[in-house]
């Protein structure tokens, strides 16, 4: 909830209930440790927390006091280059790459799936991080490139919407190009409102809620001239997975994301969003459900279960013998879904590179 003390990404409870006790009655982090290490871990538990600039980065592009820390980095990275002798080029930063929360395969699945979960029903298309904020929309690739900007109805989207700087919007697409719509999946920001830290049963109540106040967003017309619709999300007990299964939809389907309902909008990989193929309900579930268009098995599904099961026992090998740190990781083994998008049949070389592109982005 909005009042309680989120956990950061990689904190643990025990982790998370002493963080809490380190807030003072004003709201300032207190160091319990006067060590270089514990004032280093306070900085960054505060830093995840301040979702508000976060957000306001973003929709304002100002990155004011995070160039030095960039810089530090970047010339720490070229005194190692230099030491191996390596002439690399000067990079510019990427401030919109890794802004997503992503999904790993639900291989594992969770004990309290049927209580504690909910599924969202995806389209195939390209996730997208949209932008709406100064009066007008800006579309981002998972890698941080700006693909589109183009006026909106969204808050802060459109300059005759526009009211004041503070109205900003910040979402979790997926980009159909086929219908011209940006399916929204999540909203991190709404009206210059941060909600990272709220649960994702909350989250997902309140965007479609604040969508249906928004008259004209699910529409095409000159000043929003791509269609704005957001997701539904169903409970995933048996019943209502096969009635889901069974359903018709206004796109053509790619897959399910399973949410934990408790879950904070963390960017980067997270066991806590799930993703299935349709005709891997059955398998991986264990549940029996209707013939369908969308449960039939196509012809690579056992080649691709199979690479889905290896990739998932090498990940778990690789991460009980390596000591990473979590950026050292995060560069090596990125992200199981850079995009969600239908893979092609295995037997091609388009589909092979494309089933092992989807596991190993």
């Amino acid at each position: 909830t909005r009042g309680s003390v989120p956990a950061a990404p990689g904190v643990t409870a025990l982790q998370g209930a002493s963080w809490a006790l380190l807030l003072s009655a004003e709201g300032q982090v207190r160091d319990p440790l006067p060590t270089a290490e514990g004032k280093r871990g306070c900085l960054l538990r505060r830093r995840r927390l301040d979702y508000v600039n976060h957000a306001r980065r973003l929709a304002e592009d100002d990155w004011a006091g995070v160039e030095s820390e960039d810089e530090e980095e970047e010339e720490e990275k070229d005194a190692n280059e230099e030491e191996m002798d390596v002439d690399v080029p000067r990079k510019l930063p990427k401030r919109y790459a890794n802004q997503l929360m992503l999904s790993e395969w639900l291989v594992d699945v969770p004990s309290d799936l049927e209580q504690e979960w909910v599924v969202v029903v995806c389209p195939i298309g390209k996730r997208a991080l949209v932008v709406a904020s100064k009066g007008s929309t800006a579309a981002y690739t998972k890698s941080g490139f700006c693909v589109n900007r183009f006026p909106s109805l969204l808050p802060g989207g459109n300059r005759h919407n526009l009211l004041n700087d503070k109205v900003y919007s910040i979402l979790d697409c997926i980009y159909n190009e086929a219908k011209q719509t940006y399916y929204i999946l999540d909203v991190m920001c709404w009206r210059g409102h941060p909600v990272y830290d709220c649960q994702s049963d909350f989250r997902f109540f309140w965007l479609l809620s604040k969508i249906q106040e928004e008259e004209g967003l699910g529409e095409k017309s000159r000043i929003n001239p791509f269609k704005f619709v957001g997701l539904q999300n169903f409970p995933c007990t048996s019943e209502s997975l096969c009635k889901v299964l069974a359903m018709d939809y206004p796109f053509e389907v790619d897959g399910l994301l399973f949410y934990h309902k408790q879950t904070h909008y963390t960017p980067g990989s997270t066991p806590l969003v799930g993703w299935l193929r349709p005709y891997m309900v059955p398998d991986i579930l264990g549940l029996t459900v209707p013939a369908t268009l969308l449960t039939a098995k196509p012809d690579y599904a056992g080649h691709q279960l199979q690479q889905i099961m290896e990739h998932k026992k090498n990940k778990k090998l690789a991460a009980g013998k390596s000591h990473l740190s979590n950026k050292e990781a995060a560069k090596n083994g990125c992200y199981e879904l850079e995009h969600l998008s239908t893979p092609q049949p295995a037997n091609s070389p388009e589909g092979q590179d494309e089933a092992v592109s989807q596991m190993e982005n």
